[in-house]
């Protein structure tokens, strides 16, 4: 089979690092890809979001299946264009990445449907916002309604984080049209757990639990950015409380789909935090997550592209998975995740390639030559797996210190909670 993936991350990466391995590929292509994907498929020019160039390249090729990694180019109908040209592709439609692509559609549909969330408001006016927050109370969560690659949620203890949040995103427009709405939420307690299945119509098989850590700095403090590690499986979905998440999440979010006349078949992420009173949503992704693909795809055994397609075409795939842990760390740049410093070479990346159950897979990189240089906020993503989450852990911290670039950030708690809680 042909096979073309969509990205340039490390998610990216890690898929086409899975699918590779897989009997039934012929030529894997990734659009644009990196550093890292350029080892195992041919990177093509082409941006993820040019839907156009990626449709006529796929029909021109004869490419037989195409696994979409990020948002961008579902929620701007890249599905749509492909299914119209006959080519197959998994991921959602545009309709159904809504989910994602609007905080409001989503929040207002689980509201609809009953599936448990925290209690919201949305505005299109700052000053109303800011108005109705004296009343609604702290702390609070701000959130863009659009797209903002993990960047446009704020978790504010006073008012004027608030106030600060609301006018960053409504009045000065740093994330563009993606604050043009904000949703004011209340405030969970709990653990975070990432819920990832794959979906299509009224079936769904679940993939690897994992937890994500979105904020910048070691304690969860610090400004959210796209993820800053993960690690699989997490010890904070028990098997009660994964059924209720798909009792009261998924299974829901299923009828409300079927009732509302829109058609789902990809990967869909349930963000959720575990709190006293249940699971509840704080947010839906229509893609898988990253850097949670990372860690999880590390832990599948077989041939995932098999399982890709048997599950696109309706039949019953099989998804074995290691017992083993897996756990991710994210090496970001400074300035991450605002203003970044690029074009820094990265050193280290050869004293890795042989460590035992330890990969890398880049995000933000470019080659020139036989030098790798970094090229965005989260540049690579260090995984290790092990027989528990210590020696996971260890492995994956030990490969860290054999890699430098300047101004390189990075958590050292990846997987902290967790141990505190297995011990």
């Amino acid at each position: 089979m042909k096979v073309l993936v969509v990205g340039n991350g490390g998610r990216e990466h890690a898929l086409a690092w899975k699918i590779s391995q897989s009997p039934l590929l012929s030529e894997l292509y990734c659009a644009k890809g990196n550093a890292g994907t350029e080892g195992i498929a041919k990177n093509l020019p082409i941006d993820p979001t040019d839907i156009k160039a990626l449709a006529d390249f796929a029909q021109k090729e004869g490419i037989d299946f195409t696994v979409v990694g990020p948002e961008a180019p579902l929620v701007a109908g890249l599905v749509d264009e492909f299914e119209k040209r006959g080519l197959r592709v998994f991921g959602p439609n545009q309709r159904a990445s809504l989910l994602e692509g609007s905080k409001v559609f989503a929040k207002e549909f689980m509201q609809r449907h009953g599936i448990p969330t925290a209690e919201f408001h949305t505005f299109e006016d700052p000053q109303r916002a800011k108005n109705f927050l004296r009343d609604f109370g702290l702390p609070v969560v701000v959130k863009a309604d659009g797209l903002a690659s993990g960047k446009g949620v704020f978790v504010c203890k006073t008012f004027e984080e608030a106030f600060q949040a609301i006018d960053y995103l409504m009045t000065r427009k740093v994330l563009g049209e993606a604050g043009s709405k904000v949703v004011l939420e209340e405030f969970l307690e709990g653990e975070e757990a990432s819920y990832i299945v794959l979906l299509k119509g009224d079936r769904y098989v679940p993939l690897p639990t994992s937890q994500d850590h979105k904020r910048l700095l070691d304690g969860d403090r610090g400004p959210n950015t796209g993820g800053m590690g993960a690690y699989s499986p997490t010890p904070f979905v028990d098997e009660a409380t994964e059924r209720d998440i798909r009792e009261q999440v998924i299974e829901r979010l299923i009828r409300g789909l079927k009732a509302e006349g829109i058609e789902y078949r990809g990967f869909l992420y349930a963000g959720l935090m575990l709190t006293s009173r249940g699971p509840r949503v704080l947010e839906f992704n229509v893609r898988l997550g990253d850097p949670e693909a990372q860690a999880l795809l590390m832990r599948i055994k077989g041939d995932f592209l098999r399982s890709l397609v048997d599950f696109y075409e309706g039949k019953e795939p099989y998804l074995q998975v290691e017992a083993e842990t897996s756990l991710c760390v994210v090496l970001a740049s400074k300035g991450y995740p605002e203003k970044v410093e690029d074009n820094k070479e990265i050193f280290g990346l050869e004293r890795v390639n042989d460590l035992e159950k330890v990969v890398v897979f880049h995000a933000g990189t470019e080659r020139r030559g036989s030098k790798v240089f970094t090229k965005g906020g989260r540049v690579l993503n260090v995984c290790a797996s092990g027989k528990d989450l210590k020696e996971a852990k260890e492995r994956a911290y030990r490969a860290v210190e054999s890699i430098s670039f300047e101004g390189m950030h990075y958590r050292k708690d990846i997987g902290d909670r967790a141990l505190k809680k297995l011990r």
